[in-house]
């Protein structure tokens, strides 16, 4: 005998259990179905968010890069600034070249030191030493040219020193190269000693000839441009050696007995110089590695009454830069600054970047920061008459270089 009573089934009370039943079902449903979207939604809003912070990034990277390719950092004003330079002190130099250390050399006014150049439309980087080592890092910088290059290159290699241990870098002559090797970054910084870039009989650095028997071997430069080859950063300068009115040219060799000799004027050697350099960048360079650059003439301020100074008078007691806006000394010859100029463009024509450091105009202004008497002279009977023997073509240590270099890092680093 069944003892469970059954209960009748009532048709509407099911009906509306199944109806609430189904609801209940939906609205589970519904509710897994939002939580999944918003779960997605919050993973792909995070994933844009990601996007546009790296696009602003990459927007700021590129107005900074713009920025930096179309500022004109040799247009400007030098501003007396003693909290941010000099960026080195000359006696903890530890490569200091005797020609330029004019403090050890006895110079007292060192205000020269802390003058800034502030271009008129932007701001030159901040220099950071530890930054342009890392920029540095496995690479091999080469300047070519002559004594003002070598100014140039003594600079930077002051504006690196302190910040390698002095166990860490060295210091080499090698004939007509100087290296400078950072070993912790496997980075060198090496000056050749080129004077007129092709091949001359004032190849040897020590051992120069007079002015009036200067020769060049104006369609040769594979002497030199061999020791060049594998750089990865190059920066030239040549003018020093070329401010007279004519020079031999020989075609043929130093060792030959029937090579062909002919006095050239000047401007127009160095133009058939130039020709020989941009051939041999090139066929030789390369030109997806290797950065060019090409130091404009380094000015000279032989003559003070050029600046209403005495006749007769040069550099020496000068203690200010000249205010007076594009001042241009006689020193510094425009027609051969155009030469550079259309031998670069010539270059870009044919797929070879060079960029000029146009450090003339901003150099003219620094009467004062040449060494004068303060530096080592190889004669001392030079000091026995300092008007004419004041060196008024290089410059102190620390000084007005350091802000050729200060360009030079804007375009490596800055940008």
């Amino acid at each position: 005998m069944n003892m469970l009573k059954q209960v009748p089934t009532d048709p509407v009370t099911c009906g509306i259990r199944n109806r609430f039943s189904l609801l209940i079902a939906f609205l589970v449903a519904m509710l897994v179905t939002a939580a999944v979207y918003q779960t997605r939604d919050s993973v792909v809003s995070s994933d844009d968010l990601t996007t546009e912070e790296n696009s602003a990034d990459s927007a700021q990277e590129n107005s900074t890069d713009s920025s930096q390719q179309h500022c004109d950092y040799f247009s400007g004003k030098w501003v007396f600034d003693n909290q941010s330079h000099p960026l080195y002190k000359g006696p903890n130099c530890s490569f200091m070249f005797e020609e330029f250390a004019c403090e050890k050399y006895g110079r007292k006014d060192l205000e020269y030191e802390n003058w800034r150049w502030q271009p008129d439309h932007c701001d030159l980087p901040r220099f950071d030493a530890l930054k342009l080592l890392e920029k540095l890092r496995g690479k091999r910088v080469v300047f070519i040219g002559d004594s003002l290059n070598r100014n140039q290159w003594f600079s930077l290699t002051c504006m690196l020193d302190s910040a390698i241990t002095p166990t860490l870098r060295t210091f080499s002559y090698k004939g007509t190269l100087i290296v400078f090797n950072a070993i912790e970054y496997n980075a060198t910084l090496e000056f050749y000693w080129a004077p007129h870039l092709v091949e001359s009989n004032n190849d040897d650095p020590r051992n120069h000839t007079n002015f009036n028997e200067r020769i060049v071997r104006v369609e040769s430069i594979e002497k030199h441009g061999r020791h060049w080859i594998d750089a990865d950063i190059l920066v030239f300068s040549s003018y020093l050696w070329w401010r007279w009115p004519r020079i031999q040219v020989l075609w043929g060799s130093f060792n030959s007995s029937d090579g062909i000799f002919k006095e050239v004027p000047v401007p127009r050697c160095y133009e058939m110089a130039l020709q020989t350099w941009s051939n041999w960048l090139e066929i030789h360079i390369n030109h997806s590695r290797t950065r060019i650059f090409f130091t404009s003439m380094s000015p000279t301020h032989q003559w003070a009454e050029e600046w209403g100074g005495p006749e007769g008078g040069t550099c020496l007691g000068e203690t200010e830069p000249l205010t007076k806006e594009g001042y241009w000394g006689r020193g510094s010859h425009k027609d051969m600054m155009r030469s550079v100029e259309e031998a670069l463009e010539q270059l870009q024509k044919r797929g070879v970047n060079v960029q000029i450091l146009n450090i003339t105009q901003l150099s003219e202004y620094r009467r004062e920061g040449h060494p004068m008497i303060y530096r080592k002279f190889w004669n001392p009977e030079y000091r026995r008459n300092p008007i004419r023997h004041s060196d008024c073509t290089h410059w102190c240590l620390p000084g007005v270089p350091d802000t050729w270099n200060e360009i030079l890092y804007a375009y490596l680093v800055g940008s």
